[in-house]
Parts: structure tokens; sequence; C-alpha cells
């Protein structure tokens, strides 16, 4: 039974069938020539596996390229290793999972006739068919917020490098311009229509972390750096959680697959992808951390430290415009989950989708607005809600579907040999889930948390340009300047002179100086 639901799924190819949701169909309908219709094939309708590979490895490495510098001036150069090739086995073990479950539910619902063209299965659905609504209520909870604090994340990110091409003004001021920018994002229906964005988000991430390894190498060493880290736990386990965070971009999988014309293909793309990612991030991270050392520990930002050139603004372009497709990968789940809960799931009206979807973006915009802690907030929301969200619940999701030895005989899919088949399944996730939840949640909670609140401590909610450098004062007198001029550019126009002190009153002078009278 199990081998003919597979046989089945291989068979959807066709745009419009169940395994493509219904925003293909709908988009397919108002095509009105061949040509047009092929080129929007190209560019617009994306469901093969290779279309699945570029948006998993696109959406994985996007701002947070610019923060594992920041993260291995934590943890040293020995542990960021380690804990981007263990974090990045981990997430791929656990995205395995989710694909599997998927698969389980589709072939559940479709023995009983379920038509999904009208409709974009979720995570949360999954859990809910599955194992009920508790646990529905559970992964809708978890996977919402992180998503939600994503989307800010990447707003910020936006805020934070434009500020190195233009400083004219600050970050608070560019949030707001970005926010808008994204917002633009409630008009691509769905992760089938990302086929064209996540092969151009991954051409420029793909540059900007070679431009980060080899300028740095070109740069060289800074005078007297220094390599000191781990220094304190608490930097040590921030950095772990940022890192723990990368890997952690899998709250999407059901979606993706969704999107897909064969969904079981999806088994090893992330695997894939993470390789793929780790290309860029290993030698990007090593190489700034090697040339700036310790001044990454007040510098979130990596491309705070390199010189502006021309290769450097192109980084800074290609990273926003990234970021903002990034913002879509995050919140178009959302955008699903509020078309549910206003039941405009099934319009069929692309601008009264876009409309509804709205409101979704401003709490986002708000919040990028109060914690602008570009790098901090990475470990906090790894900490908090990525260690749930896509380690935690779906190792024990996986557990608890498959307890009974009828549910493991009836699975739609066997684990594999090198696993060791179901009792090595058991052991591997009971692993993921105790050290996610111990060193993860635990130890990184408690210490991504400790700096969050010393970067409020220290700037403050709603700080309007974080991590900004203070412009130095005018010391010099004006008897000091050549010539006795003015050493301020522009002249007088640029220069505040203060307003003389008040004469003292003839009984203000009487009565302070009458002793001597």
């Amino acid at each position: 039974m199990a081998a003919a639901a597979n046989e089945s799924l291989a068979d959807e190819k066709v745009p419009g069938t169940i395994g493509v949701g219904r925003y293909e169909e709908m988009e397919q309908d108002g095509d009105s020539s061949a040509a047009k219709s092929r080129l929007s094939g190209l560019l617009w309708h994306g469901g093969s596996a290779y279309d699945a590979w570029f948006s998993c490895a696109s959406n994985q490495v996007a701002q947070v390229l610019l923060t594992l510098p920041y993260s291995f001036s934590q943890l040293g150069m020995l542990s960021g290793i380690l804990f981007q090739l263990f974090y990045g086995l981990m997430g791929s073990w656990t995205a395995y999972l989710i694909s599997i479950l998927y698969l389980e539910y589709r072939t559940r619902k479709e023995r009983e006739k379920a038509d999904f063209r009208n409709h974009v299965i979720q995570w949360f659905e999954v859990l809910d068919g599955l194992l009920g609504r508790h646990w529905r209520n559970v992964g809708l909870a978890f996977n919402c917020t992180f998503l939600l604090f994503g989307s800010v994340i990447q707003l910020i990110a936006c805020a934070s490098n434009i500020y190195y091409i233009n400083d004219r003004l600050d970050k608070r001021t560019w949030t707001y311009i970005f926010g808008a920018c994204c917002a633009t994002t409630v008009f691509i229906p769905s992760f089938h229509n990302y086929r064209i964005w996540s092969f151009l988000g991954l051409v420029m991430t793909t540059y900007t972390a070679w431009y980060l390894a080899v300028a740095s190498l070109i740069h060289g060493q800074v005078d007297g750096v220094k390599h000191s880290g781990p220094t304190k736990m608490v930097l040590y386990f921030t950095g772990a959680t940022n890192i723990l965070y990368t890997f952690g971009g899998h709250a999407v999988t059901v979606e993706v697959m969704h999107a897909m014309w064969r969904p079981q293909k999806f088994k090893a793309i992330y695997l894939l992808a993470t390789l793929y990612v780790l290309t860029l991030t290993l030698p990007s991270a090593a190489s700034v951390y090697w040339a700036f050392g310790d001044q990454l520990l007040t510098h979130s930002n990596a491309l705070s430290l390199l010189p502006r050139t021309p290769f450097r603004d192109a980084a800074v372009v290609l990273m926003l415009v990234h970021q903002i497709i990034t913002f879509g990968f995050a919140c178009t789940p959302l955008y699903f989950v509020w078309e549910k809960l206003i039941g405009l799931h099934d319009c069929r009206s692309l601008c009264k989708r876009a409309a509804a979807r709205l409101p979704v973006v401003v709490p986002i915009w708000f919040l990028a607005i109060v914690f602008p802690f570009f790098g901090p907030i990475n470990s906090a929301v790894g900490s908090l809600l990525v260690s749930f969200t896509v380690y935690i619940i779906p190792a024990l999701a996986h557990m608890v579907t498959y307890r009974s030895a009828h549910a493991r005989e009836n699975a739609v899919e066997q684990p594999p040999r090198f696993a060791g088949r179901w009792t090595g399944t058991y052991v591997i996730n009971t692993f993921v889930v105790v050290w996610v939840l111990v060193v993860g949640f635990g130890f990184g909670g408690w210490a991504s948390m400790t700096n969050f609140v010393r970067q409020i401590n220290s700037f403050g909610l709603f700080t309007k340009c974080y991590q900004c450098p203070v412009p130095a004062p005018i010391t010099m007198p004006l008897s000091a300047a050549p010539g006795g001029s003015w050493p301020f550019p522009g002249g007088l126009q640029n220069f505040t002179m203060l307003p003389p002190a008040p004469a003292p009153s003839p009984a203000h002078f009487f009565r302070h100086h009458s002793h001597g009278l």
C-alpha cells in the first residue's frame, strides 16, 4: 500500500494537480499565448526538485552569512567550524523527518479522497492530521512566532546593510523604507512562484560569501589582531545558538514540498542544499575572523569592518535584494495562515489576497523598530524558537507518530539503512531532543537572553541607529586654526555658538563679596 501511494505521488507532474496547489492552476488560466506560457513557466512556475533545492539553499543562508564571523569571535575558530558541521547535519536530519511526516499525512488524506487543489498544506495541519489538535496548537504557535521574528530579522538586516553605503539616514529610517519594500512580497502567491527569485537569491549570496572571504584575505590581519575566543560562557553559547539558527531554516519545508510536482524527491534535497551552504559559510566566516579577530565582538555585521570599495557596495546591494526575497520566504506561510483565518485562502483574485495579507507585515515592521539588534536577536530567536520549531517538535512528532508496530509496518517511508532503521532513528531522534533541549534551549537560551538584555540596557528599545559609529567631537581651539580661521567645514553655518553668560546683578555681587568690605 505504501509503495502504491508513492507511485501516485510520483505521477504528479502536471501543473494544477494536487501536488502543486491552487495558485499554479489559477495563474495559468490567464495565459493567452504559448510564448507567454513558456516564459511564465521559465520564470514564475517552479515545481521541480531543482526549484526546491534553490529555495532551500537560498532561504538557509541569507543575512545570517554576515553574522557568522561574529559567532566565530565568540566561539573561536575550531568550535565555529565544528558547530557548523554538526548543526548542518542535524538540521538536514530534522528536515528529512518533516518531509516524511508530510508524505505520511498526505498519503492518508489521499486515501480519504482529499483534494488539495484549493489548499496549501502547512506544518501545523500535518501535526493535526497525524497527532491531534494539541500538537497542532503547539506547532502553530512556535512556527508562526519563529517565522514572524525571522521576517523581523531580515528587515533589520536590510537597514543594517544599506547604512554602510548610505549613512545620511539612520537605520531606523531605513527600516521604515525597507518595510515598505518587503511588503511587496504580498503579491507572490506561493513558493511555487519563487523560481527566478530563489535562483537569483542564491547567486547573490554566493557572490557576497566569496567577497567576504577574498576581501578579508587580501586585506590581511589588522595590527595587533587577537583571536581570544572563547573567553566567556555567555558568548560561547550565544555564538552556538546563532549557528543553530543558521541551519534551522527548514520551517517552510512543508510549503516548499507542497509546491513540488514530485514531493517524495525532497528527502535528500535539504542535505544537498546544506552541503552547498557550507561551502559558503565556512570560508567566509573563517577568513573574516582570521583577519579581524576580536574586533568582531563589537561588529556583528561583517561588512562593517571591510573598507568601502565598489565590490563591497555590490555585495551590500545584492544582499539587500536577497533579504527582501528571504523576507517573502519567511512571511508566505504567515500569509497562508492569515488567509485561512479570514476565509480568503481559496480566493482566486490576486489583488484581494494581496490586500488581505498586508496586516501581517505591520507587526513585523513594528518589532524591527523596537528590537534593531542585528546579530544578538538571531541567537535569541535560535534558542527560544528554532530549537523547538524545527528540531525538538519534528523529532518528537516522528517518534510519537510511529510508536506502534502497526504504524511502523505501514509507514509510507521506511527509515534509511545507514541510520539503523527504526532503532537507529529513535536513538538519533532522542539525541536531537535532549541535545537541543539542554544545549540549544537551556544554555543557549540563558546566554542569548543575557546578551539580548545587555543590548537593551546599552542601546535601549527603539534605538535610532544600533552600533553606528559615533562622530568624533571637534576639540581644536579657534586660536589653533591656521590664520585664525574657523576650523569648521562650511564656516559659521555649521558652528553653533552658545550665548554669553548673563552679567551678575549688583545685588548678587554685594551678597557674595560683602565679607571683603
